[in-house]
Formats: structure tokens, sequence, C-alpha cells
């Protein structure tokens, strides 16, 4: 089984959301895969005349800003399915916000 019809077998068929949640899939796969090609390459420079100085290169730059991408998708992928999102607890915040704006 590849990594699509992994992402494929969350969907519940039927629901409009989850027909939406295809191309979504799309991405999420190519993210991975990009973010596999970056892991060849090295994600700190290292000054070769004091080891003590070090960077980050584009590579991990780039691999940072993937991830992210990747994780804000699988997590709207996640309440499209309805596997977190609606089930989560109210925070105490919220229902206080909520509370307060019931009484003006």
């Amino acid at each position: 089984m590849d990594r699509k019809s992994e992402f494929l077998s969350l969907l519940k068929d039927g629901k409009q959301d989850e027909l939406k949640a295809r191309q979504l899939i799309d991405e999420l796969v190519f993210l991975e895969k990009q973010m596999q090609d970056l892991k060849k390459y090295p994600f700190i420079a290292v000054n070769p005349k004091n080891p003590a100085q070090q960077k980050p290169t584009a590579a991990s730059k780039q691999y940072k800003e993937l991830l992210q991408q990747y994780n804000n998708s699988l997590r709207l992928l996640l309440r499209i399915t309805g596997d977190i999102g609606e089930t989560e607890e109210e925070s105490p915040l919220r229902a206080w916000l909520k509370s307060r704006k019931d009484q003006s």
C-alpha cells in the first residue's frame, strides 16, 4: 500500500468535504517526497577553521518550511475526516469568552 492509499483510507465516501480532501492528499504526498529528497543534504554547515561556528544550510531552512506546511495540511485533513477537532474538549478560555459573549 502506497502513501496516497493510506491517506485515502482515512476518507469516508460520500461527504462533500472529504471529496475536497483528495487534492489535499496529493499535496501531502508531494510534501513528503520533497522532504525525503531534502534529507539527502546536510542541514548544518560547519566552519572548517572553527568547528564551534555552525549555521543552518538552505536545505535546513527549506525542510523547516515544508514540515510546517505538511503539519498544517495533515491537521486540516484530520479535521476534515473527523479524526480530531470536533471531539476535542473546548478550552477553558473559549468557554469563558463564550459565557462573556452570552452575557452582553
